[in-house]
């Protein structure tokens, strides 16, 4: 079942169910989608614009990256998905003996790792929309400013919850050190890309205050 092929309503019927994916993952990756569409949606309201001349080589390529971008966060809907099948297998495996035990715990170790992947593929993907939003509040049409302000938000719910993905798979791993690593990456990005989302909502909510 290609998720990103159901109807709004039956993406949340799967959600709301009781089989593990989607999940938390496939959610993140489709509000980070919809965060970069937002995004592109103020770029598209300002090609073309004389207003915005000046700025028009600068929002034609941002409008290609949020397209290439968004398709990517949308490939990670059912990319989510699809990892978490080797790890629901991987539980499944039985430890009555020894080697079996020791087979299982190598076959988690290698799904657990598969399972963050994605999470921080989405990440990544968040972060680049993040940079674009505030780049579209800065140059876009004043008209759809609160729509760039949306756009980082969304990014961020999605950034964050995808961290969240990555911690609940490292908290298993035999490999600490493994773990950590990949803990530090999903913490980088947090610190550097959560602020700066807040920044752009601070920024665009004092525009539209007048403040």
């Amino acid at each position: 079942m290609e998720l990103t092929k159901l109807s709004c309503e039956g993406f949340l019927e799967e959600l709301s169910g009781k089989a593990p994916a989607p999940g938390g993952g496939g959610a993140a990756a489709l509000v980070g989608a919809a965060g970069v569409a937002l995004g592109s949606m103020v770029g598209s309201l300002t090609a073309g614009k004389k207003k915005y001349a000046a700025v028009e080589a600068d929002i034609l390529a941002m409008n290609e990256k949020a397209a290439a971008l968004r398709k990517k966060l949308e490939h990670l809907v059912q990319a989510d998905a699809e990892a978490f099948l080797p790890l629901a297998a991987a539980y499944k495996l039985p430890k009555d003996t020894p080697e079996q035990a020791a087979h299982k715990a190598a076959v988690l170790e290698t799904a657990l790792d598969g399972a963050c992947a994605v999470p921080l593929e989405i990440m990544s993907a968040c972060c680049e929309g993040i940079a674009l939003a505030r780049d579209y509040a800065g140059k876009g049409s004043v008209l759809a400013v609160s729509d760039a302000g949306c756009a980082a938000l969304f990014c961020k719910a999605a950034l964050q919850a995808s961290g969240l993905n990555v911690a609940t798979n490292t908290k298993l791993m035999s490999d600490r050190h493994h773990a950590d690593e990949l803990n530090a990456r999903a913490d980088a990005m947090l610190a550097k890309f959560a602020p700066m989302a807040d920044e752009v909502f601070n920024e665009v909510s004092g525009r539209l205050r007048g403040n």
